[in-house]
């Protein structure tokens, strides 16, 4: 039996929880339900639960609030949001799954059997630590958590200086001549990054046009990359390419 504690200010809300909890086949019973940070804490110190059904924004408190007044975690999260570009964003580049509202039953029931079989646990504290500085940061995400062959790495996005596409994987390459594999495809980044001055040059690259030093003239062209690398432009994203990057 899994122990669960719901934490959310809106009732409807709450209700639709609880109706999907008792629609899924899995045992979970809900200890408390609490409408503010302060309810949650206690609740949580007292129940010990395994899941948190917990919403980003909590009157005028949020969800980071009251997570970094715990002293410890060590049960899975939950976390449920409106939709809000900045806050989907912040969970993408954190590794961290969550649930829009209203929430979808089929979402729902993926995200408890994620749960169920306690993936990547272990680094839950260190994802939510990332999840928190992306909220925190104004200016614009500054971290990122990406799957790795061994786990999850933590990396700077002013520190990637391109990505190239390997089938279903793609390797970052970054500053201080690191590179890293990551278990997802290039289109995965290109979503990610697009808004943070990246540009796909090429059906296998992604750059940072931060650190593109020279443009060599050609057909399509190259970019001359920080790492010395040389990347090439496709034809027909030439045009854009030169746009994107005179606008920096």
């Amino acid at each position: 039996m899994l122990k669960a504690v719901i934490v959310d200010d809106e009732k409807h809300c709450i209700d639709h929880i609880i109706r999907l909890i008792d629609s899924v086949e899995d045992d979970i019973q809900v200890l408390s339900i609490c409408t503010t940070v302060n309810e949650a804490l206690k609740a949580i110190s007292k129940t010990n639960p395994d899941i948190v059904f917990l919403d980003v924004h909590l009157h005028e408190e949020t969800a980071f609030d009251l997570l970094e007044k715990l002293t410890t975690i060590d049960f899975e999260i939950v976390f449920t949001t409106a939709f809000d570009s900045y806050a989907v964003n912040a969970f993408k580049f954190s590794a961290i799954d969550y649930l829009l509202k209203p929430v979808d039953p089929y979402d729902f029931e993926q995200a408890l059997i994620k749960i169920k079989e306690k993936v990547e646990l272990k680094d839950t504290s260190n994802r939510l630590e990332v999840l928190l500085h992306n909220f925190k940061e104004q200016a614009g995400l500054k971290k990122i958590a990406v799957p790795t062959i061994d786990g999850i790495s933590y990396h700077s996005i002013d520190k990637i200086i391109r990505c190239q596409s390997d089938a279903n994987y793609t390797h970052l390459f970054l500053t201080k001549k690191t590179k890293v594999t990551v278990a997802k495809t290039l289109k995965y980044f290109e979503e990610l990054l697009q808004s943070h001055h990246f540009f796909r040059t090429h059906h296998s690259h992604l750059v940072n046009l931060k650190m593109v030093e020279k443009y060599i003239k050609g057909k399509g062209g190259y970019a001359l990359m920080a790492d010395g690398s040389r990347v090439e432009i496709a034809v027909r994203r030439k045009e854009e390419f030169l746009k994107r990057l005179s606008g920096l």
